[in-house]
């Protein structure tokens, strides 16, 4: 006899078996338990079940398009709310989704009907985000399309702007060379002008003397002069030829007194060109000479302290410095 805290009672160890029992481990299960067989459905409670069915209906809509998207809604006619025939055809295409709401319809109060929603196959609700996808995929494509077509065509416009700019800079630049050149080709004719003007000066002006030296200038004072030189001194040996200046009429050739021996040309525009202090004279008035013609020789005649030839110029009645005229005739003197 066996003892515990409950009291004294025999100890049980199964039932005893026989000496010709064969001698196995019990298993209460075996011989009280049957195989559960066949297909059993769950009552749902009440209470809670319609908050059961919509939890699950929410999971298996979540399913359906976390796998594939969900199925574009059908148009309806009035009334009609979009893709609620989808979506009740949700449960129908899940089978444990579906034998799952059905279970427990039956029992819900307030006489709700039973609600027949289905899902649509894997297979197709895959295509379907497939779908989606290359349309997400499209529309991004597009999009980056349109943002390179506007990046282009802001590059078309700056580029054409640059270019005006650029043609305008240059069309400027051209127009400021073409002035340049004009002006360089006009400076250059005005050049050339004067070069063959002077060069026709130079045919048709020369110089009285060949050998001389420039004894006394315009404008100078001494006790020669009542006042001032009213001409210019070319020193040169007695008897020196003298040459007409410039074409034109002799209007005195004669004694002078303090000028000597003098001849007086008169030129087409009335410019009198004084030859004086001559020693002798080869022309008479109103005799036409022409340039580089020899009218008198080198002398001392008059109020003269050497030989030399005195000149003047006097385009106007007054005098000027010969050789400023001289020089603007193209002579060197």
């Amino acid at each position: 006899m066996a003892s515990n805290r409950y009291g004294s009672h025999p100890a049980y160890y199964g039932p005893q078996a026989t000496d010709d029992e064969p001698r196995t481990e019990w298993n209460p299960s075996a011989d009280t338990l049957r195989p559960v067989r066949g297909r059993h459905r769950v009552t749902r409670q009440r209470g809670g079940t319609i908050a059961r069915s919509r939890a699950v209906l929410g999971v298996g809509v979540i399913a359906a398009v976390g796998a594939g998207g969900m199925a574009t809604a059908q148009e309806g006619g009035a009334g009609s709310v979009p893709g609620l025939d989808s979506v009740r055809s949700i449960p129908d295409q899940i089978p444990v989704l579906n034998s799952f709401i059905s279970s427990g319809d039956s029992g819900d109060t307030a006489g709700q009907a039973e609600q027949t929603v289905t899902a649509a196959p894997f297979s197709e609700a895959q295509d379907a985000g497939e779908a989606l996808r290359a349309r997400i995929l499209q529309q991004a494509e597009e999009q980056d399309t349109t943002a390179q077509a506007a990046e282009i065509e802001q590059a078309l416009v700056a580029a054409q702007q640059d270019a005006i700019t650029a043609a305008a800079e240059l069309a400027e630049e051209e127009r400021l060379a073409e002035e340049q050149r004009q002006r360089e080709a006009e400076e250059e004719r005005q050049r050339q002008e004067e070069e063959r003007r002077l060069a026709e000066l130079r045919a048709s002006f020369t110089l009285p003397l060949t050998s001389y030296t420039i004894s006394s200038g315009f404008g100078a004072s001494g006790t020669m002069w009542s006042s001032t030189h009213t001409g210019t001194d070319f020193a040169a040996p007695t008897g020196t030829p003298v040459k007409n200046i410039h074409t034109g009429t002799v209007k005195e050739a004669a004694w002078a007194g303090s000028y000597g021996y003098r001849i007086i040309v008169e030129l087409e525009d009335g410019t009198e060109l004084w030859y004086c202090h001559l020693s002798s004279m080869n022309v008479t008035a109103g005799q036409s000479v022409d340039t580089g013609d020899t009218i008198g020789r080198v002398g001392s005649t008059g109020n003269s302290s050497g030989p030399h030839l005195h000149l003047e110029v006097r385009p106007g009645g007054d005098p000027i410095d010969p050789l400023t005229w001289l020089r603007g005739k193209g002579l060197s003197v």
